[in-house]
């Protein structure tokens, strides 16, 4: 099985910062994010990888590609642990350009001729999940459950549905099937707690679907893969599987920032050392309140 990472997009959350840096090589502690979904489907076994990126994230690209330069300094002076550091993923990394940012249903048009026939997995930079077995392992073991399209779901609290796609399943079970997927639905109106994000796998059968719903979308000049997903619900189609793991939305600022914190208290070397500066942070926030 082959996986696709979608990593065109703006990043308007994150400017100015984004102009220049994707937020995909944004560093969590020392690696970048894009490095840990990379790392995520080589541990599902996936060593075909595509990355769907723009003209502005040649990054993406040299990140990993081989370090020459590096790697015969650190082999000179012996710093082996150095030189293993820097060494490329064991993934086949193949890149593709988003020419037009005409949305997620444009850029999974695009790798048609990539994934050849075959089931895929996609998934988004924003969200890096820790997970026993790995999360693209879970989807593809509920794709060889029921040879449908599997979305990823979490059952969150109602105030937060409305930033996320939610599913309205037709009944209980991991994995459960999919009547339709709701949009960000507006508050009081989610057809259950189960909210999507950002790992999907598809069947080919998406493409077509995707190229019976363009026309839905020429008045908004962005095409989404909602449509695509709801007639293949309606189909029968489509199942969803709760994620089991740790997840980590590093999408936007806040998320950003709590998940480096929760990241750095799961490394021995830097736990101690940063519940002391936060609590000394604490501390001078509560004296600086009180002085008001």
């Amino acid at each position: 099985m082959k996986g696709v990472i979608l990593a065109a997009g703006y990043a308007t959350r994150f400017l100015p910062a984004s102009k220049t840096i994707p937020k995909e090589m944004f560093p969590l502690i020392d690696r970048p994010a894009i490095d840990y979904i990379v790392q995520e489907m080589v541990d599902s076994g996936i060593t075909d990888i595509l990355l769907v990126s723009s003209r502005r994230k040649k990054v993406l690209e040299d990140y990993f590609d081989r370090e020459v330069e590096l790697s015969s300094a650190f082999a000179e002076s012996e710093q082996s642990e150095k030189l293993e550091l820097i060494q490329p993923s064991p993934a086949n990394i193949f890149t593709l350009r988003q020419q037009h940012m005409m949305g997620t249903g444009n850029a999974l048009m695009l790798v048609e001729p990539f994934v050849k026939g075959e089931p895929f997995v996609v998934a988004y930079p924003d969200d890096i999940v820790f997970a026993k077995p790995p999360l693209c392992c879970q989807l593809i073991e509920a794709w060889e459950q029921t040879g449908n399209t599997i979305l990823t779901v979490q059952s969150l609290p109602e105030d937060e549905l409305s930033r996320y796609g939610v599913i309205d399943p037709e009944a209980t079970g991991n994995p459960m099937k999919v009547r339709k997927m709701v949009e960000k639905p507006k508050p009081g109106t989610a057809p259950s707690s189960f909210a999507t994000y950002g790992r999907y796998l598809y069947t080919p059968e998406l493409f077509e679907a995707l190229r019976a719903t363009d026309h839905s979308h020429q008045h908004q000049g962005e095409f989404t893969q909602t449509e695509a997903i709801n007639l293949l619900a309606q189909q029968g189609k489509v199942s969803a599987v709760e994620m089991v793991g740790e997840r980590f939305d590093v999408g936007e600022p806040l998320g950003y920032l709590t998940s480096m914190l929760r990241m750095a208290m799961q490394r021995p070397e830097l736990r101690e050392a940063l519940k002391e500066e936060m609590q000394n942070l604490l501390a001078q926030d509560s004296s600086a309140s009180k002085s008001r």
